[in-house]
């Protein structure tokens, strides 16, 4: 569904869920949007929210939002948002800005980088064990290519400072 008709047709009457990670809802978010990070959604727990209102899932770009529609199967009360908060903020309707938080993939490469790093300058200052810490990041980056699941990053998004969430999150069960 086009943001547009989804904001036209449902205003205060839908529940607009944002499925990203609260580190990327806190940058962005359309206005009356309410955080629920894909990994924590609980179906039962968001129908209960929505108490007979119709859901709108909104991500980035759509991909997890359209992920996240999958756990509802087939129900009619669940739309998602095409294009996510890109096309929202595009659509001219409202967004809320709030604090600028480095993108997950950005921490990654520079956590990688350090590590490679430390691992070759103790290997020369003769600490011949370091050249495993160098390995063990090369080894993890090509896993993380090959599968698309980056263990890294899902370390470097259970920080603290990637956790600070809008006092609008909807609690759920873990």
């Amino acid at each position: 569904m086009k943001a547009e008709a989804w904001k036209s047709s449902m205003g205060a009457e839908g529940l607009l869920v944002d499925v990203r990670e609260p580190f990327e809802f806190q940058r962005e978010n359309a206005e009356g949007a309410v955080n629920v990070p894909l990994a924590s959604l609980v179906v039962e727990d968001l129908l209960q929210r929505a108490a007979g209102r119709k859901v709108a899932l909104i991500c980035q770009s759509g991909t997890r939002a359209g992920m996240a529609k999958q756990k509802f199967a087939d129900n009619d009360e669940v739309v998602v948002i095409d294009v996510g908060t890109l096309a929202w903020a595009q659509a001219g309707l409202p967004t809320v800005q709030g604090k600028s938080v480095m993108f997950l993939e950005r921490q990654v490469r520079i956590a990688a980088g350090a590590l490679v790093a430390f691992g070759v300058l103790l290997t020369l200052l003769g600490q011949g064990w370091g050249i495993y810490i160098s390995g063990f990041v090369g080894l993890g980056l090509v896993f993380a290519g090959v599968t698309n699941t980056c263990g890294m990053a899902m370390v470097l998004a259970k920080m603290p400072w990637n956790q600070r969430v809008a006092s609008c999150e909807v609690p759920v069960k873990a």
